[in-house]
């Protein structure tokens, strides 16, 4: 299956914005300068995930971004879904009714084709459903350890953010 990068872009945003402590936000700039991303874009995957309601959106000196509830109730699914939208990824045209053979097969029996294709498709929004935003700021916070948590946390508070002290950093 091939995914947009708004979906790799989208979960960073999220796994950055788990880090924080809770009622903390970034603002759309500072969620696209923490890896180097085009604002503008980012941007727009952000509103994304706000209308599918996993972050909320704020105006002013204080506003920004933050996850919508908490980091453990959002899955990787959800983030794919808001990005991408969650209809299936294959979209059997059905194109078996066409050619020699269009009228061997009763119309009432499934494309055997379309049938294995929605059974990867289930397999792997299942898969993304049990895996939390916070699950992945945990594991990078492991990963990256003492130092980079340090160096997350500076990060987040020179952009108006307090991090989870010692808890996780993003990925």
């Amino acid at each position: 299956m091939k995914t947009l990068e708004g979906v790799e872009w989208a979960a960073h945003a999220c796994a950055v914005l788990a880090g924080l402590s809770p009622g903390a936000s970034l603002n759309a700039a500072a969620l696209a300068e923490f890896h180097e991303l085009p604002p503008a874009y980012m941007a727009k995957h952000l509103q994304a995930l706000v209308r599918a309601g996993v972050l909320t959106a704020s105006r002013g000196g204080g506003g920004g971004y933050r996850l919508a509830r908490p980091a453990d109730e959002i899955s990787l699914w959800d983030v794919q879904a808001a990005i991408e939208g969650p209809g299936p990824s294959f979209r059997c045209q059905d194109i078996r009714r066409n050619g020699p053979c269009a009228g061997c097969a009763p119309a009432s029996l499934p494309c055997d084709i379309a049938s294995a294709f929605h059974a990867a498709d289930a397999a792997y929004r299942a898969q993304l459903k049990t895996v939390s935003v916070a699950e992945i700021a945990r594991r990078v916070g492991q990963k990256y350890g003492p130092d980079g948590r340090a160096h997350f946390g500076d990060w987040a508070r020179r952009n108006g953010a307090a991090p989870l002290e010692g808890r996780r950093a993003p990925s």
